[in-house]
């Protein structure tokens, strides 16, 4: 794994530097981190001592990770330190990082995405804007309501988009973490470029075809939330590490299997020219009754175990993912984070991570949408291990944020003191029935929103005159194909043509149905678009 502060030996900020100009000071580390306070944790020796000899018993192993624990987190828990000044501070922008995903300028991928043309396509986008350019018509600043947009059309609202960013950006610099938001909510490079310009590590996906995408808009740091066992997947990513010495890979192992699997398939480049470079991996910690991940200590170890002595792979961490936690609380989440921290020390004190080198960093990552307040205290908590370590949070929904599940689920509910999202979808629909008195028909359905977290729900009516009122007395009940069937209160006022704005619910059931969204001012003018790659 390349050293994930490596890119900044110009003197670049690091994805989780503190202050305004991301320099190192009184009271930062060399990484551009804060220093951290008196640790209340047991001294390196002692956790050394507490380790000894426990692989040769992976039933003792189980026992002194539970110990470690107890011991690294006694006490009661602390919140993360803030302040009210804070709240506002704005993120540094990084425009050094360009040169790391391309850059401006017609070799940029990101930057090519501007010229493709305006075809059938693209739902809801101005049937007499066919044959130009998207930043043709980015430029003509349309209106979206009288500018030729067909409905449904789904907007992406700019200012909650930039909101969102930055607060985001900032909850991680301010907690000392680094920053690898999930990419399989937008799938959408223009979005990873502005999350990288905001200061994040990398991206993270979840399958290889992810992977590819973030490679042809030249992300350099991906993070792969999932074990990978396809071999030609396999054989692909150890290809582009060959080809891009600055390019870096992680992925998960969770089973001695999966370890074997991952070595058999890269094996075949043993003793190619160039020679291939291991392929970074974490143990995945999962937990009962949740979804993948190790259940126990003793299989962690053996997991572990698998990676270090396999001849094409290296272990570089751990990592899991808190929100498959059941019946997830606070208290419960916290108790599973500990044992995330509590397996990386035991893994480090067992010198299986040393096939790092010098000044390369344990990754211990962890991270949704709803509890990274929890993750930021307990990994502002974790021991001083044999290496720095690169405390990963992977939030992904928080960039369009909803109307819906995480609205109640985000953290900020919790800690408003530390931030805000706002939702920035708003799908228009258009009314094309009122067939009864109490039920009207929208001409938006499953094909066009998410449904699995929650119905949309209406927020604003525009009528056919331009005027806007907030969408009352009325309630999506269900949803076909292509309609929407509104419940209306008694005396509702809702006519055929009207345009109705709904509000949406789980972001990554919302972008895998549009290939290219309209970013919208607060007035309706259309000024850029998201194209995406699911």
């Amino acid at each position: 794994m390349v050293s994930p502060r490596a890119d900044h030996a110009e003197g670049e900020p690091g994805a989780g530097a503190v202050g305004r100009d991301g320099c190192g000071g009184p009271g930062t580390h060399r990484h551009g981190r804060p220093s951290p306070l008196p640790s209340p944790f047991p001294s390196p020796l002692s956790v050394d001592r507490a380790f000894a000899g426990m692989l040769d018993s992976e039933e003792h192993y189980a026992q002194q990770v539970l110990h470690i624990s107890q011991s690294l987190f006694r006490g009661p828990p602390r919140s993360p330190e803030f302040t009210v000044a804070d709240e506002h501070a704005e993120q540094p922008e990084h425009p050094e990082r360009l040169r790391h995903t391309g850059g401006p300028g017609s070799a940029d991928p990101v930057a090519r995405l501007a010229g493709e043309i305006v075809d059938h396509r693209f739902k809801g986008l101005p049937p007499n804007a066919a044959g130009l350019t998207v930043g043709a018509l980015a430029a003509q600043r349309r209106s979206l309501f009288t500018g030729g947009f067909t409905t449904p059309v789904l907007t992406l609202a700019a200012g909650a988009l930039e909101h969102n960013l930055r607060q985001l950006g900032a909850f991680a610099a301010r907690h000392g973490l680094a920053f690898a938001p999930h990419g399989k909510t937008s799938m959408s490079p223009r979005l990873f470029r502005r999350q990288l310009d905001h200061g994040a590590w990398g991206i993270t996906v979840a399958v290889p075809s992810q992977v590819r995408v973030c490679r042809a808009f030249g992300v350099r740091r991906v993070f792969v939330a999932n074990e990978v066992v396809d071999a030609a997947a396999l054989r692909w990513i150890s290809a582009e590490l060959v080809a891009d010495p600055e390019a870096a890979v992680v992925c998960y192992a969770d089973s001695v299997r999966g370890v074997e699997l991952m070595d058999a398939a890269l094996a075949p480049a043993t003793g190619a020219s160039p020679s291939p470079r291991p392929l970074d991996v974490v143990v995945e910690l999962g937990v009962t009754g949740g979804r993948t991940g190790v259940r126990t200590a003793g299989e962690a170890v053996r997991v572990a175990r698998a990676v270090a002595e396999a001849a094409s792979l290296r272990l570089v961490g751990v990592a899991g993912y808190e929100g498959e936690v059941p019946d997830a609380d606070a208290g419960r989440v916290r108790a599973w984070l500990e044992e995330l921290v509590a397996l990386a020390a035991g893994l480090d004190a067992a010198g299986l991570f040393a096939a790092l080198g010098p000044g390369e960093e344990i990754v211990v990552s962890a991270g949704g949408s709803a509890w990274f307040d929890v993750v930021a205290e307990v990994f502002g908590r974790v021991p001083e291990l044999s290496r720095p370590v690169l405390k990963l949070l992977r939030s992904g929904a928080y960039i369009s944020h909803d109307d819906g599940h995480y609205r109640r689920a985000t953290p900020f509910n919790r800690v408003p003191g530390q931030g805000s999202l706002l939702p920035a979808f708003r799908l228009w629909a258009q009314v094309v029935s009122r067939p009864e008195p109490h039920l009207a028909f929208l001409n938006a359905g499953k094909r066009d929103t998410s449904y699995d977290l929650g119905l949309p729900q209406p927020v604003t009516v525009r009528t056919a005159g331009g005027a806007e009122r907030a969408a009352e007395g009325m309630e999506v009940v269900k949803l076909a194909d292509q309609h929407a069937f509104v419940r209306l209160a008694p005396g509702t006022e809702l006519e055929v043509g009207d345009w109705v704005a709904l509000g949406l619910s789980h972001p990554c059931t919302v972008f895998d149905r549009w290939q290219l969204i309209p970013v919208a001012e607060a007035d309706g003018t259309v000024t850029d678009f998201v194209r995406t790659f699911f």
